[in-house]
């Protein structure tokens, strides 16, 4: 018998985890085997590996703890990886030479599967002078869009691009530029933007006092405190962006205040780390450990909860040991202090199984009450490890102890560490898990509420025909083997239909005993007032969340969920619908399981492009596949007789031949390539200018699309999709989904993630 609960869990792990040959070969041949191949990996670094194996291999079993993707992907695997999520890179230097070393660095990071975080608030505004040139300097703003050029370039490991997390100070010169940046929806596209807001900023705010905007200790100019407030959240009310995340608090309460200061955060938020630190995460999965679900005897078994976060310490500080590093800073930080991030996933599933209303004080305060309990089970067994193993090189009892969020620990817990040490100087963070919750049988999201009980999911097979899969909610598919048809009680409610203080409060109650951070999106109807808007960061401020995010859908973000309520008087699902819309098929077809076969004819059509400097002509073939009377690109031939082309020609051939053969919008194949830049420069041709061959042949490509009727212009969408409602919102559609097409795009623990593949922008 399968251990997974539903089909998509299969397709993920399948599409995600599953060890593999290059040619496509399963190694794996069962989640078994990904479970033993992990718990292998883990254990060669113990003095008895087989008794610490079996171990970890009943914490993995029935998914009870997920490592974090790039672990259960990479570990025991062979390959060059890192089984570390995120890294924070080195503090750029105010130079050139400087900031293109940083480059090179996230370059290496990236290439080995990392996402980055960085703060450029160390270059000097636009502007400012720079000796020795007789010039201006560009600003932070203009090296970011480096960066994000690079990154565009680079596959991180395991076919995701690579993410990365810019913060900036809300004090620095060109903060209002940096505020505003994501107003041109072409911009910075790789990048999430966090503003690095500080105490006496806020008390300024509060105040309605002018602010000075400074660097290198030289005032720029001075503005109204509460009207740079206003922008922040003006720019995050209409483009989801900036976030904000309270630097002072995070430094304060960080156990290590006494070695390092923060200034970045990985790219979801939730762990704020120094310079070159890396993040390494793993989740208990809360709904697995709930007994007689939906019975007055419903309670969390916390003798297990103990044990498996025991393990699971173990497991995380192996990890340390046992990962690869892109570059040797990154190694000798993670060494010195051995800081992990065991979090939680399934909490809203858990508290539904008690009979809580998610957003309730009872929630709130069964939530603080689980995450103590997670705390001090965590540190106990960091101690453990520290009387075996030693306590991480750095450890100081006194100022560790004297630190924000030690002060608070329960005082058996203080006088073991005081006694011992501790092996891990942080433990706790809530990292997004949006894909292993789906691989897990799709559990409510870190702690997030249930965004949807149910929807359908269409999946194009290799023949054609296409299957409709119901996605459930884990919960409510519990709820229906109990209950069968019995109506939902009212405690079921889902991420629309909470008001965006609810939020707050259960991210507050979950921070008090989270030492590093949280990834959590507060969704807030289209709606809502600017001046209801704004009191939600200020709610989050005076509470004691360290970051906030939220998520208005509008006509610049999109919808939150393309979903419809299906009227069933039985239970309120919620269900994914096509009816009343367009049926073509780029929208209608939004995943296939395979890849479609070639038909023996295809009709096409063949392009020449004359690249200036250049002796010979680049032809590029593209072929179309008709699909529900309806034509769509299919496959793509480059083809050029300058033999220096040979070997990226025929990559890109195969590669977006892939692509279009997988189905869904592919129409960001022609945004990434017109993306690429040519450091040596571009070309002028037909009076526009192309910055790279690259763009040159993704604007060929999209004339295509263009006069077959799959685009709908140029720098346009998709000619016409399917429009859907969305449950609680008014609104049509989100964004389809860049991997498998499916309009299940979400904002997930701050970042866009599908619920359907798992895909998300973070990485």
């Amino acid at each position: 018998m399968s251990r997974f609960t539903a089909p998509i869990a299969e397709q993920i792990w399948d599409m995600k985890y599953r060890l593999k040959e290059a040619d496509g070969t399963a190694i794996d041949r069962t989640v078994e085997d990904t479970w033993r191949r992990i718990a292998r990996a883990l254990a060669e670094v113990e003095a008895v590996p087989q008794v610490w194996e079996d171990r970890f291999y009943d914490a993995l079993s029935d998914f009870k703890y997920l490592p974090a993707g790039r672990i259960t992907a990479g570990a025991g695997t062979a390959r060059s990886v890192t089984l570390f999520n995120c890294f924070v890179m080195g503090t750029i230097p105010d130079s050139m030479g400087g900031i293109f070393e940083m480059l090179k660095e996230a370059a290496l990071t990236m290439q080995q599967g990392g996402g980055i975080g960085y703060d450029f608030s160390t270059i000097r505004p636009k502007g400012a002078s720079v000796k020795g040139v007789a010039a201006d300097a560009s600003g932070p703003l203009s090296f970011m869009d480096v960066w994000d050029a690079m990154c565009r370039t680079i596959m991180s490991a395991g076919s995701r691009r690579g993410a990365m997390m810019a913060t900036m100070r809300c004090d620095h010169p060109d903060v209002e530029d940096f505020i505003g940046a994501k107003a041109d929806a072409a911009r910075l596209r790789m990048f999430n933007l966090s503003v690095l807001v500080t105490d006496d900023f806020m008390e300024a705010v509060k105040a309605d006092r002018s602010w000075d905007l400074v660097f290198d200790g030289t005032v720029y100019r001075t503005v109204q405190a509460r009207d740079l407030w206003n922008r922040v959240m003006k720019a995050t009310y209409d483009y989801a962006e900036p976030g904000v995340i309270f630097i002072d608090r995070i430094n304060k309460a960080n156990n290590l205040s006494y070695v390092e200061t923060i200034a970045a955060t990985n790219p979801c938020g939730e762990q704020p780390l120094p310079p070159y630190g890396a993040c390494l995460l793993g989740s208990i999965n809360m709904a697995r450990l709930v007994s007689d679900p939906f019975e007055e005897a419903a309670a969390l078994d916390v003798d297990a909860l103990n044990e498996l976060v025991a393990t699971a310490v173990r497991m995380m500080d192996n990890v340390v040991d046992a990962s690869r590093f892109p570059l040797e800073a990154q190694r000798q930080e993670a060494k010195a202090k051995r800081r992990i991030g065991l979090g939680v996933t399934g909490l809203a599933d858990a508290l539904l199984m008690l009979g809580l209303r998610y957003g309730s004080d009872e929630a709130a305060r069964q939530t603080e009450d689980w995450l103590h309990a997670i705390a001090r089970a965590a540190y106990l067994a960091s101690v453990q490890l520290a009387k075996e193993k030693g306590a991480f090189p750095l450890f100081d009892a006194d100022k560790y102890l004297a630190s924000g969020t030690m002060q608070m620990m329960d005082e058996d817990v203080r006088d073991a560490i005081r006694e011992h040490g501790i092996r891990n100087a942080l433990l706790t963070s809530i990292a997004p898990t949006g894909t292993i919750s789906l691989y897990a049988g799709n559990v409510s999201s870190g702690i997030e509420p249930v965004f949807a009980y149910a929807y359908t999911r269409k999946v194009l097979q290799k023949d054609g025909t296409r299957t409709e899969e119901e996605v459930v909610d884990y919960a409510v598919q519990m709820w229906r083997e109990k209950f069968g048809d019995r109506e939902l009680p009212e405690f079921f409610v889902n991420a629309q239909t909470l008001a965006p203080l609810e939020h707050v409060k259960m991210q507050a109650a979950a921070q008090k005993w989270v030492d590093s951070s949280i990834s959590k999106t507060i969704n807030c109807p289209e709606d809502i007032s600017f001046e209801a808007f704004k009191s939600v960061y200020m709610e989050a401020y005076e509470t004691g969340c360290k970051g906030c995010t939220t998520y208005r859908p509008n006509d610049v973000t999109g919808s939150v969920l393309s979903v419809s309520e299906e009227k069933k008087p039985e239970a309120p699902e919620v269900i994914a619908t096509t009816e009343d819309a367009p049926q073509q098929p780029h929208g209608d077809v939004i995943y296939m399981s395979e890849p479609l076969d070639r038909p023996k004819a295809l009709e096409g059509a063949t392009y020449k492009l004359k690249w200036p400097d250049s002796e010979h002509a680049i032809y590029l073939t593209i072929n179309d596949i008709i699909v529900g009377g309806h034509r769509r690109p299919f496959e793509v031939f480059i083809n050029s007789k300058n033999m220096e082309h040979f070997a990226w020609t025929v990559a890109l051939t195969r590669m977006i031949s892939a692509v279009f053969r997988r189905g869904g919008d592919v129409s960001f194949v022609v945004e990434e390539l017109k993306a690429v830049f040519d450091p040596r420069g571009g070309a002028w041709v037909n009076g526009k200018y192309i910055p790279s061959i690259l763009a040159a042949i993704g604007g060929v490509i999209e004339q295509h699309m263009i006069a077959i009727g799959f685009l709908a212009g140029e720098g346009m969408g998709l000619k016409s999709d399917p429009q859907a409602q969305v449950v609680n919102l008014p609104g049509g559609r989100g964004k389809a989904c860049p991997s498998c097409g499916q309009y299940d795009m979400r904002m997930v623990e701050g970042c866009m993630t599908c619920g359907s593949c798992g895909h998300s922008k973070c990485g």
